[in-house]
């Protein structure tokens, strides 16, 4: 209130104080008869939010072309999902199991390559130098024929399939964004000494 109007006498705002004051302790008190400690955690079927960061510039994959890419994860998950500019996604709902889903589906969107870590991917695309391999969603890299076994082969279709699953080590991530993946470098390591 603002003591500065002449027809607020300082006594009337002090006392109306007092009386919010006294009021607030007697609701808190009538509260902690029914409730004398905070539940130990919230109940189930509150709904709870999960809120990630991604890249800006994975926005638009998340979202994909007309909401395609968000929309399918809301329709497999049944979350609701909320996408801000800065790169925040939110994600909420009442079931942990499917906020558990639908963040995992962003971060498979959202998930770059890193070097030296193994993938298991899945050939998309064999050429005379090499086999295309997915590693991550919309995320392809080139397995060179070099890096394919340890032995010298004459053609890549002698060793892999088109729609074959296999693991892959990435070697390289140039400026561009091109991936360069191994799979010898994995056959090395299980060589016994």
């Amino acid at each position: 209130m603002d003591l500065k109007i002449d027809s607020v006498s300082f006594e009337v705002m002090e006392q109306a104080l007092k009386q919010a004051y006294d009021g607030r302790i007697h609701i808190l008190n009538e509260m902690e008869k029914t409730i004398s400690k905070p539940r130990g955690e919230i109940s189930e079927f509150a709904p709870r939010v999960d809120i990630i960061k991604v890249h800006p510039d994975k926005i638009r994959e998340v979202i994909g072309p007309g909401g395609k890419v968000v929309k399918g994860i809301i329709e497999a998950t049944g979350v609701k999902i909320n996408i801000q500019d800065d790169g925040t996604v939110q994600i909420a709902s009442n079931d942990p199991e499917a906020r558990k889903a639908a963040k995992k589906m962003v971060d498979d969107i959202t998930a770059e390559a890193e070097v030296g870590k193994v993938y298991k991917g899945k050939v998309v695309k064999i050429t005379d130098f090499g086999a295309f391999v997915d590693i991550l969603p919309n995320t392809s890299g080139l397995l060179h024929i070099s890096e394919i076994a340890n032995e010298r082969i004459r053609s890549v279709s002698d060793v892999l399939k088109e729609g074959e699953d296999i693991e892959v080590k990435v070697l390289d991530v140039d400026r561009n964004g091109r991936i360069k993946l191994s799979r010898k470098a994995l056959l090395s390591q299980d060589a016994p000494n």
